[in-house]
Protein backbone atom coordinates (compact mmCIF):
# COMPACT_ATOMS: atom_id res chain seq x y z
CA UNK A 1 0.00 0.00 0.00
CA UNK A 2 1.48 3.92 -0.61
CA UNK A 3 0.39 7.32 0.09
CA UNK A 4 -0.38 10.14 -2.20
CA UNK A 5 2.87 10.26 -3.11
CA UNK A 6 3.39 6.79 -4.31
CA UNK A 7 5.94 6.47 -1.20
CA UNK A 8 5.27 2.72 1.20
CA UNK A 9 3.52 3.58 4.24
CA UNK A 10 4.16 2.22 7.75
CA UNK A 11 1.61 -0.42 8.75
CA UNK A 12 -0.20 1.72 11.55
CA UNK A 13 -0.94 4.06 8.57
CA UNK A 14 -4.83 3.60 9.48
CA UNK A 15 -3.49 6.33 12.53
CA UNK A 16 -3.67 9.75 11.25
CA UNK A 17 -0.90 11.97 11.43
CA UNK A 18 -2.80 14.70 12.48
CA UNK A 19 -6.36 14.59 14.50
CA UNK A 20 -9.13 17.61 15.86
CA UNK A 21 -11.92 16.54 17.00
CA UNK A 22 -14.69 18.92 18.07
CA UNK A 23 -12.09 21.33 18.92
CA UNK A 24 -12.90 24.62 20.12
CA UNK A 25 -10.25 27.50 21.31
CA UNK A 26 -11.44 30.56 23.23
CA UNK A 27 -9.03 33.73 24.25
CA UNK A 28 -10.29 35.57 27.18
CA UNK A 29 -8.91 39.33 26.52
CA UNK A 30 -7.67 41.61 29.32
CA UNK A 31 -11.29 43.22 29.87
CA UNK A 32 -12.65 39.57 30.36
CA UNK A 33 -14.03 39.30 26.87
CA UNK A 34 -14.44 36.00 25.25
CA UNK A 35 -13.45 35.77 21.62
CA UNK A 36 -13.92 32.08 19.90
CA UNK A 37 -11.07 31.52 17.33
CA UNK A 38 -12.31 27.62 16.62
CA UNK A 39 -15.89 26.15 17.09
CA UNK A 40 -16.49 22.44 16.92
CA UNK A 41 -13.32 22.36 14.09
CA UNK A 42 -12.63 18.20 13.45
CA UNK A 43 -9.76 17.61 10.40
CA UNK A 44 -8.00 14.75 9.63
CA UNK A 45 -4.37 14.44 7.99
CA UNK A 46 -3.43 10.52 6.67
CA UNK A 47 0.15 9.75 6.62
CA UNK A 48 1.44 10.57 4.00
CA UNK A 49 -0.80 13.30 2.88
CA UNK A 50 -0.97 16.77 1.86
CA UNK A 51 -3.19 18.98 2.99
CA UNK A 52 -4.43 22.89 2.34
CA UNK A 53 -6.33 25.00 4.43
CA UNK A 54 -8.03 27.76 3.25
CA UNK A 55 -10.43 30.67 4.20
CA UNK A 56 -11.46 33.96 4.90
CA UNK A 57 -8.89 36.66 6.31
CA UNK A 58 -8.44 36.46 10.33
CA UNK A 59 -10.55 33.22 10.46
CA UNK A 60 -8.16 31.00 12.50
CA UNK A 61 -6.08 28.59 10.00
CA UNK A 62 -3.05 29.76 11.06
CA UNK A 63 -4.59 29.41 14.97
CA UNK A 64 -4.70 25.48 13.53
CA UNK A 65 -1.02 24.91 13.32
CA UNK A 66 -0.55 26.78 16.09
CA UNK A 67 -2.49 24.25 17.86
CA UNK A 68 -0.51 21.30 16.10
CA UNK A 69 2.76 22.33 17.51
CA UNK A 70 1.23 23.06 20.62
CA UNK A 71 1.71 26.48 21.17
CA UNK A 72 -1.88 27.31 22.03
CA UNK A 73 -3.51 24.35 23.53
CA UNK A 74 -7.75 23.59 22.60
CA UNK A 75 -10.36 24.71 25.14
CA UNK A 76 -12.73 22.09 24.25
CA UNK A 77 -12.07 18.64 21.98
CA UNK A 78 -9.57 16.61 21.26
CA UNK A 79 -5.63 17.24 19.40
CA UNK A 80 -3.37 14.47 18.49
CA UNK A 81 -0.50 13.91 16.43
CA UNK A 82 0.14 10.31 15.52
CA UNK A 83 -2.56 8.69 17.94
CA UNK A 84 -1.62 10.59 20.74
CA UNK A 85 -2.50 13.40 22.72
CA UNK A 86 -0.46 16.68 21.78
CA UNK A 87 2.43 17.20 24.61
CA UNK A 88 4.25 20.00 24.29
CA UNK A 89 6.86 21.07 21.02
CA UNK A 90 6.83 17.84 19.08
CA UNK A 91 10.22 17.32 17.63
CA UNK A 92 8.65 15.65 14.56
CA UNK A 93 7.19 18.52 13.27
CA UNK A 94 8.98 21.07 10.45
CA UNK A 95 7.45 24.59 10.56
CA UNK A 96 7.99 26.90 7.53
CA UNK A 97 6.48 30.41 7.96
CA UNK A 98 5.81 33.27 5.86
CA UNK A 99 8.55 35.37 6.88
CA UNK A 100 12.35 34.00 6.56
CA UNK A 101 13.20 32.14 9.78
CA UNK A 102 17.08 32.39 9.01
CA UNK A 103 19.75 33.65 11.28
CA UNK A 104 21.04 36.77 9.63
CA UNK A 105 24.17 36.44 10.97
CA UNK A 106 24.72 33.29 9.81
CA UNK A 107 25.76 31.47 6.49
CA UNK A 108 23.67 29.16 4.46
CA UNK A 109 25.19 26.24 5.39
CA UNK A 110 25.63 27.43 9.10
CA UNK A 111 21.47 28.23 8.85
CA UNK A 112 21.14 24.37 7.49
CA UNK A 113 23.55 22.76 9.69
CA UNK A 114 21.81 24.46 12.79
CA UNK A 115 18.83 22.02 13.42
CA UNK A 116 20.90 18.66 13.00
CA UNK A 117 23.19 20.16 15.50
CA UNK A 118 20.51 21.22 17.99
CA UNK A 119 19.29 17.70 17.75
CA UNK A 120 22.13 16.02 18.74
CA UNK A 121 24.57 15.27 15.29
CA UNK A 122 27.96 15.89 15.31
CA UNK A 123 29.11 18.85 13.69
CA UNK A 124 30.98 16.99 11.01
CA UNK A 125 27.98 15.27 9.88
CA UNK A 126 25.63 18.01 10.41
CA UNK A 127 27.58 19.97 7.93
CA UNK A 128 27.64 16.91 5.51
CA UNK A 129 23.91 16.69 5.66
CA UNK A 130 23.99 20.56 5.22
CA UNK A 131 25.90 20.37 2.11
CA UNK A 132 23.38 17.83 0.65
CA UNK A 133 20.14 19.74 0.80
CA UNK A 134 21.86 23.01 -0.20
CA UNK A 135 22.55 21.04 -3.13
CA UNK A 136 19.07 19.37 -3.16
CA UNK A 137 17.24 23.25 -3.48
CA UNK A 138 19.74 24.05 -5.94
CA UNK A 139 21.46 26.21 -3.89
CA UNK A 140 25.02 24.64 -4.46
CA UNK A 141 27.87 27.27 -4.54
CA UNK A 142 25.91 29.37 -2.37
CA UNK A 143 26.48 28.07 1.00
CA UNK A 144 29.02 30.79 2.21
CA UNK A 145 26.50 33.66 1.34
CA UNK A 146 24.80 35.57 3.67
CA UNK A 147 20.78 35.94 3.77
CA UNK A 148 21.12 39.11 2.75
CA UNK A 149 23.01 38.48 -0.83
CA UNK A 150 20.25 36.01 -1.15
CA UNK A 151 17.09 36.73 -3.15
CA UNK A 152 13.79 35.81 -1.61
CA UNK A 153 13.38 32.79 -3.43
CA UNK A 154 16.63 31.63 -2.74
CA UNK A 155 15.84 32.49 1.02
CA UNK A 156 12.78 30.18 0.75
CA UNK A 157 14.97 27.46 -0.11
CA UNK A 158 17.05 27.78 2.89
CA UNK A 159 13.84 27.51 4.85
CA UNK A 160 12.95 24.35 2.77
CA UNK A 161 16.80 23.12 3.39
CA UNK A 162 16.29 23.86 7.34
CA UNK A 163 12.62 21.86 7.35
CA UNK A 164 13.52 19.19 4.88
CA UNK A 165 17.15 18.10 6.32
CA UNK A 166 15.37 17.38 9.68
CA UNK A 167 13.59 14.84 8.43
CA UNK A 168 10.25 15.75 9.60
CA UNK A 169 7.21 13.56 10.03
CA UNK A 170 4.64 16.40 9.75
CA UNK A 171 5.63 20.13 8.41
CA UNK A 172 3.25 22.48 8.85
CA UNK A 173 3.51 25.63 6.30
CA UNK A 174 1.95 29.19 6.75
CA UNK A 175 2.06 31.20 3.76
CA UNK A 176 5.42 30.36 3.04
CA UNK A 177 5.70 31.94 -0.29
CA UNK A 178 3.27 34.49 -0.04
CA UNK A 179 5.84 37.21 -0.33
CA UNK A 180 7.46 35.83 -3.64
CA UNK A 181 6.50 37.04 -7.37
CA UNK A 182 4.41 34.77 -9.27
CA UNK A 183 7.20 33.52 -11.31
CA UNK A 184 9.32 32.43 -8.11
CA UNK A 185 6.36 31.17 -6.20
CA UNK A 186 5.53 28.87 -9.44
CA UNK A 187 8.86 27.57 -8.92
CA UNK A 188 9.03 26.79 -5.63
CA UNK A 189 5.65 25.53 -5.51
CA UNK A 190 7.00 22.66 -7.87
CA UNK A 191 10.47 22.78 -5.53
CA UNK A 192 8.14 21.95 -2.66
CA UNK A 193 6.58 19.02 -4.08
CA UNK A 194 9.48 17.58 -5.57
CA UNK A 195 11.11 17.29 -2.21
CA UNK A 196 8.01 15.86 -0.21
CA UNK A 197 7.75 13.22 -2.61
CA UNK A 198 8.66 10.50 -1.77
CA UNK A 199 9.35 11.47 1.90
CA UNK A 200 6.33 9.90 3.21
CA UNK A 201 5.71 12.68 5.44
CA UNK A 202 2.32 14.87 5.87
CA UNK A 203 1.91 18.53 4.67
CA UNK A 204 -0.60 21.15 6.49
CA UNK A 205 -0.32 24.11 4.22
CA UNK A 206 -2.10 27.46 4.96
CA UNK A 207 -2.85 29.81 2.58
CA UNK A 208 -5.11 32.62 0.63
CA UNK A 209 -4.41 31.39 -2.60
CA UNK A 210 -6.96 28.72 -4.00
CA UNK A 211 -5.49 28.11 -6.76
CA UNK A 212 -1.71 27.22 -4.85
CA UNK A 213 -3.64 25.38 -2.53
CA UNK A 214 -5.76 23.71 -5.27
CA UNK A 215 -2.47 23.01 -7.42
CA UNK A 216 -0.24 21.63 -4.30
CA UNK A 217 -3.08 19.18 -2.16
CA UNK A 218 -4.55 15.92 -2.20
CA UNK A 219 -7.24 17.95 -0.28
CA UNK A 220 -8.29 21.10 0.64
CA UNK A 221 -10.08 21.82 3.99
CA UNK A 222 -12.83 25.23 3.77
CA UNK A 223 -13.11 27.05 6.81
CA UNK A 224 -15.79 29.18 7.38
CA UNK A 225 -15.61 33.00 8.49
CA UNK A 226 -14.39 33.42 12.87
CA UNK A 227 -15.57 31.66 14.96
CA UNK A 228 -14.16 29.08 12.01
CA UNK A 229 -15.24 25.44 11.38
CA UNK A 230 -14.82 23.29 9.07
CA UNK A 231 -17.40 24.07 5.92
CA UNK A 232 -16.37 21.92 3.37
CA UNK A 233 -13.25 19.09 2.20
CA UNK A 234 -12.72 18.66 -1.14
CA UNK A 235 -10.76 15.92 -2.69
CA UNK A 236 -8.32 17.36 -5.46
CA UNK A 237 -8.33 15.01 -8.30
CA UNK A 238 -5.62 15.81 -10.17
CA UNK A 239 -2.80 13.68 -11.22
CA UNK A 240 0.50 13.01 -9.42
CA UNK A 241 3.37 14.51 -10.10
CA UNK A 242 2.40 17.59 -11.08
CA UNK A 243 3.68 20.21 -12.89
CA UNK A 244 2.63 23.70 -11.54
CA UNK A 245 2.89 25.60 -14.82
CA UNK A 246 1.01 23.28 -16.31
CA UNK A 247 -1.62 22.02 -13.70
CA UNK A 248 -4.00 25.56 -13.85
CA UNK A 249 -4.74 24.35 -16.84
CA UNK A 250 -5.91 20.82 -16.42
CA UNK A 251 -9.78 20.42 -16.91
CA UNK A 252 -10.44 19.30 -13.66
CA UNK A 253 -8.18 22.26 -12.10
CA UNK A 254 -11.06 24.83 -13.15
CA UNK A 255 -14.22 23.29 -12.26
CA UNK A 256 -12.96 22.38 -8.76
CA UNK A 257 -11.57 25.98 -8.45
CA UNK A 258 -14.59 27.13 -9.40
CA UNK A 259 -16.86 24.99 -6.55
CA UNK A 260 -14.44 25.89 -4.02
CA UNK A 261 -14.50 29.61 -4.62
CA UNK A 262 -18.29 29.79 -4.26
CA UNK A 263 -18.07 27.88 -1.13
CA UNK A 264 -15.20 30.63 -0.08
CA UNK A 265 -16.74 33.35 -1.89
CA UNK A 266 -20.11 33.17 1.20
CA UNK A 267 -17.61 32.78 3.93
CA UNK A 268 -15.81 36.11 2.43
CA UNK A 269 -19.41 38.06 2.23
CA UNK A 270 -20.03 36.90 5.70
CA UNK A 271 -16.47 38.38 6.47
Amino acid sequence: MSGATGAPVAADSSVPAIEFKDVSLRFIGADGTATVTLRNFSMSVARGEFVAIVGPTGCGKSTTLNIITGLLQATVGEVKLMGKPVNGIDPRIGFVFQADAVFPWRTVIDNVAAGPMFRGKSKKRAYELAQEWIKRVGLEGFDKHFPHQLSGGMRKRVALAQTFINSPEIMLMDEPFSALDMQTRTLMQGELLKLWTGTGGSVVFVTHDLEEAIALADRVFVLTARPATLKHVYTIDLPRPRVMSEVRYHPNFIDISKRIWADLREEVVIH
